[in-house]
């Protein structure tokens, strides 16, 4: 239920920076430090109370930010994030429901999975790229590999979180099937609150780097 055209958007960043934002003054100047330091895709999880705030803060005043939001648990949720104008949607698990009604509304949305079961019942809801939650509790990249194996002539996608940081998503990201992998250590919550830009930027641009250094960049 991606597009080509978001999917691209995904893979050119390689990286999805995972956030939650506790105060919507801080939306901008988050989103703009990611761009500097080359992150253009963000997850924005709908964890905190400014949430939507932050969204449509950083889609009317970061417009080359991809602003995607996470933690998507219910339909009206979901029809929320659209009328914002949402880029794609992302949730930890796989509801039924809301991917149909995203399907509906032509929606781009990627469920989250974490077993057989899970990528067999997104297929037949006409899924084509699947968020893996939670990876490294779940068994990392060995698990990974071994629970999609039978499914790879479908030519599925993953995104890959949970556990991610810089000294591991680079192994993620050398497996094909992998669109890009997602993490909160490039702006996590504290570094939010703190409104350390700087830590934040130089964090997206190392993780850039580890991920351009793989295309030979």
């Amino acid at each position: 239920m991606l597009p080509d055209a978001i999917k691209l958007k995904i893979k050119n960043s390689a990286v999805i920076a995972v956030v939650t934002i506790d105060d919507s003054s801080n939306a901008v100047p988050l989103a703009e430090s990611l761009i500097k330091g080359g992150v253009t895709v963000m997850e924005l999880t709908l964890r905190s109370e400014s949430a939507m705030d932050s969204l449509r803060l950083i889609i009317e005043q970061v417009p080359e930010m991809t602003a995607g939001v996470g933690t998507v648990l219910r339909v009206d949720q979901l029809e929320e994030i659209i009328a914002v104008g949402a880029e794609f949607g992302v949730a930890p698990g796989l509801n039924p429901k809301i991917i149909q009604r995203a399907k509906n509304l032509g929606f781009p949305f990627a469920p989250g999975i974490v077993t057989p079961s899970d990528i067999e019942l997104g297929v037949e809801l006409g899924c084509n790229t699947l968020k893996f939650f939670p990876a490294e509790a779940s068994g990392g990249l060995k698990y990974f590999k071994s629970m999609t194996a039978p499914y790879s002539y479908l030519k599925l996608q993953y995104i890959p979180l949970g556990g991610l940081n810089e000294d591991n998503f680079k192994s993620y990201l050398l497996d094909q099937s992998i669109l890009a992998v997602g993490g909160s250590w490039i702006a996590t919550r504290a570094l939010i609150n703190q409104q350390d830009w700087e830590q934040i930027m130089t964090n997206a641009q190392r993780a850039i780097k580890i991920a351009k250094s793989l295309k030979g960049e």
